[in-house]
């Protein structure tokens, strides 16, 4: 069993878990494994043959990017980072790998998972964003701020930092589905004074909340899977591959930049 790092841009996929009939960061790795004639073509999304002990760390949604993806299966001592990547789109690098026990599964196994969004909230009081993120941490039951009904009672960490946007970092051992992004839109909205002390309580209260009242999630482009921690894996980095993963997000801000400064002269030009 091989564990590996992968990172990827998520802005041109519908999320990392397989789906039929659109492409997932999930597709793109099975796609090379195919081409590397270690995996046997066939199937759509869910139907797809995997390697055995196949599993990852997380299902990132539709938008949302990664660096610390962890993906695990059977592999050959010979696929290499860079042996994965010469068949993997750009967008996608594979940049360490770990060898793994034979029971080991990349999901059940991960001990803690964080996140980082780029909140940009002008209008947000960075003090009243950490006072909110302050309340949120901890042990709580989310269930107001996720569509599962199970696993919702989470003990986490959210942290706010302040620079150019609001960095909103958030761990746990594990997350329901779309939790980071809501507890975001909870922070934006407490900073922005949209959301008062009283709102705040009900949304952690067991009294359900939704329909008009809930908090939809924040965009999914601003969100970055940033680390998962296995205690049993020591990765080894390959210094090429982690180069190409450099590039890669170089490359996203050059491009982020372009577009900020169409949008400036835009404005500059309608006063």
């Amino acid at each position: 069993m091989r564990a590996y790092r992968v990172a990827y841009d998520g802005r041109p996929f519908h999320g990392f878990q397989r789906q039929p009939d659109v492409s997932t960061v999930a597709d793109a790795l099975l796609d090379a494994l195919v081409e590397l004639d270690l995996l046997a073509a066939g199937g759509d999304g869910p139907t797809r043959p995997t390697p055995p002990g196949y599993a990852a760390a997380g299902r990132t949604d539709a938008g949302v990017s990664a660096l610390a993806q962890t993906v695990a299966f059977e592999a050959p001592d010979w696929l290499s980072p860079r042996a994965l990547n010469a068949h993997l789109p750009e967008s996608v690098r594979a940049w360490a790998v770990a060898d793994a026990p034979d029971a080991f599964h990349a999901t059940h196994d991960a001990v803690r998972r964080a996140y980082v969004y780029h909140l940009h909230a002008p209008a947000a009081d960075p003090d009243r964003a950490r006072t909110a993120a302050a309340r949120l941490s901890g042990s709580h039951d989310f269930h107001n701020l996720t569509p599962d009904e199970t696993g919702t009672r989470r003990d986490l960490d959210c942290r706010v930092e302040s620079g150019r946007t609001l960095r909103v970092r958030v761990a746990a051992d594990g997350f329901p589905r779309q939790l980071v992004r809501r507890l975001v839109a909870v922070v934006r909205a407490f900073a922005a004074g949209e959301c008062d002390d009283d709102r705040l309580d009900r949304l952690l209260s067991a009294t359900a909340v939704d329909g008009p009242e809930g908090v939809a999630p924040a965009p999914p482009a601003a969100l970055l899977l940033a680390r998962v921690d296995y205690p049993e894996l020591s990765f080894t980095p390959n210094e090429t591959a982690v180069a190409d993963v450099r590039q890669l997000f170089r490359e996203r801000r050059r491009r982020g930049l372009a577009s900020a400064g169409v949008a400036d002269s835009a404005l500059d030009d309608l006063g």
